[in-house]
């Protein structure tokens, strides 16, 4: 169960990636988002000659169906559906539990301390602030292209994915530029939590603004320069309190 801890970030990748290829696969089992209808009708005939044809999808259990003529036809097998649902409860087993796991270590031994020994703060500080927020900006800009995708295909779950995989995807790299670029002194524990409080932070700041202009669900490129302003914000702050954070009180016990 040790290892599993430490392995937390891992299990939650796992989870995240199953879950985006069960998001593909019930998406490409479920009639064409582009022309349902045309899908429709081109696995069952007979509904071309229908006036009405309505198509009725489900994602938990995954179900889709094609109504003409009275007549309900299943579009996506029962067999497959079961395969599916099966499928879906299991992987989200594996995601909450690296999600828990992952949730739990930011509470967990904050371990030795790393000294800033002869490391040029100044120096290690801007470039945070700059190539740490620029190395945001990319991410962002593949993340506002990744945000329409998962939506137009994924439809809800596609979007709650997204969220997900998201807050999860900027809180890692944000761990991982504190480890090369944050304050210093400090402790492994220190910077997943200053981490996960930056991708947090930049998330939430790119959704709200996007929810307050009225463009939700779709990100927009005014969301790159943003979320690079925000990391470098956060990581400011974040610096201006090593004196406080480093304080012999904080770690001992």
């Amino acid at each position: 169960m040790e290892l599993v801890r430490r392995r937390a970030g891992s299990l939650l990748a796992i989870g995240l990636i199953l879950a985006l290829a069960w998001s593909a696969a019930v998406t490409l089992s479920m009639p064409s988002w582009f022309d349902p209808t045309e899908a429709c009708t081109h696995k069952f005939p007979a509904a071309a000659d229908s006036a009405d044809v309505t198509v009725r999808t489900r994602w938990f259990p995954p179900a889709a169906s094609c109504v003409f003529d009275g007549d309900v036809r299943q579009f996506m097998s029962p067999a497959r559906s079961a395969v599916l649902s099966v499928t879906g409860v299991l992987i989200l087993v594996v995601l909450l539990t690296g999600l828990v796991l992952t949730v739990r270590r930011l509470s967990g031994d904050p371990g030795p301390i790393r000294a800033a020994g002869d490391v040029n703060l100044g120096r290690r500080k801007f470039n945070q602030l700059t190539f740490g927020a620029l190395d945001i900006a990319v991410v962002v800009a593949v993340l506002t292209f990744l945000n329409a995708t998962a939506i137009v295909f994924g439809g809800i779950a596609g979007g709650v994915l997204f969220i997900v995989v998201t807050i999860t995807g900027l809180s890692g790299l944000c761990v991982l530029l504190d480890q090369h670029m944050g304050p210093l002194p400090s402790t492994a524990l220190d910077g997943r939590r200053r981490g996960t409080v930056a991708g947090v932070t930049v998330f939430g700041v790119i959704f709200a603004a996007t929810a307050l202009t009225g463009q939700l669900p779709f990100f927009h490129l005014w969301s790159v320069p943003l979320g690079a302003i925000t990391y470098a914000a956060v990581a400011a702050v974040q610096w201006s309190r090593v004196p406080n954070e480093a304080s012999p009180a904080q770690y001992s016990g």
